[in-house]
């Protein structure tokens, strides 16, 4: 007897990865609680990841030269899009897809310290696994190659950065963030690899593409450019025909104060407001018909007679 061939997918449907999404800040919430070292060493090759994203994206700017501007992006958000596919396929913890368990606060399962703990662990191993690749590059002396043009291209990307208005990086930082925790929802719907990685690929490439700024990634980026800028000898500048005033506007409290301050914000916003809350309120939440408010209502006031 024949059988009704049965529909076979790979696919979550949107209430039930709004669930699970739910289920991951809980989980994650409890893991930095028990066990605080995991979640650091988890956040700081998170760290690790999105830094060689970005070293990898300043030496595929290198030597651009004439290519149209849209076409750089692409690529560029291409390379870029290493770090979160390694995110996402190691388990590694990552500041900005973490702005999520605000959706866990939603649903009543977590609360609002239990968020701040993780996230203050995730950001701190964020941030010593991004100056860990610092040092790393700096010491392999890479931003001498290509005759400098690697070191002066990492700076000019970090001058670019420096140039937002506070509010234009927290716009910025939303509009990153919304794209990346858009990535990582495709991500959560499918459970096929091949399907999560081109999930990354193009969404990453949006969100580069669009001139986002990533607060993990700049935790890169602005400090190996403030770093080049005060220890690369006279031979690098007459090289590449530059001179430290160049850049004088690259300082660790400008770092801070121009770009990681707003942009964390931003990012804050654009992933757990622009994209977990929406989620949460549109698949999770109770939405009551005025007959059942009224019916609840009622049973309410019968109960304190």
């Amino acid at each position: 007897m024949n059988q009704t061939p049965q529909l076979v997918t790979n696919t979550v449907a949107p209430a039930e990865a709004a669930a699970y999404a739910v289920k991951v800040a809980v989980a994650k919430a409890a893991k930095s609680d028990r066990t605080p070292q995991v979640t650091f060493m988890l956040a700081i090759l998170a760290g690790v990841y999105v830094a060689i994203a970005g070293m990898f994206y300043t030496v595929i700017f290198t030597g651009a030269g004439d290519m149209p501007y849209g076409m750089s992006k692409f690529i560029g958000g291409l390379g870029f899009s290493i770090a979160l596919i390694l995110v996402i396929l190691t388990g590694a913890e990552l500041f900005t897809s973490n702005t999520l368990l605000i959706m866990g606060r939603a649903e009543g399962k977590l609360t609002a310290s239990q968020i701040l703990r993780n996230w203050s662990i995730v950001f701190s191993g964020n941030f010593v696994g991004s100056l860990l690749m610092v040092a790393l590059m700096i010491a392999c002396g890479q931003y001498l190659f290509a005759h400098g043009e690697v070191g002066i291209k990492a700076l000019y990307i970090a001058k670019s950065k420096m140039s937002h208005s506070f509010g234009q990086a927290i716009a910025l930082g939303i509009i990153c963030n919304l794209l990346v925790c858009l990535t990582y929802w495709m991500c959560i719907c499918t459970t096929d690899t091949t399907t999560k990685i081109l999930a990354c690929m193009m969404g990453i490439a949006a969100f580069v593409g669009s001139g986002g700024e990533h607060v993990v990634a700049n935790m890169y980026l602005l400090p190996i450019a403030v770093v080049i800028k005060n220890i690369a000898p006279d031979a690098f500048w007459h090289m590449t025909g530059y001179t430290a005033a160049d850049f004088s506007h690259l300082t660790v409290a400008n770092v801070f104060t121009v770009n990681l301050i707003p942009v964390l914000i931003g990012n804050i916003l654009g992933g757990g407001v622009f994209v977990g809350m929406s989620q949460w309120y549109a698949h999770l939440k109770k939405h009551e018909t005025p007959e059942e408010k009224a019916i609840a209502e009622a049973s309410a006031n019968l109960q304190r007679v």
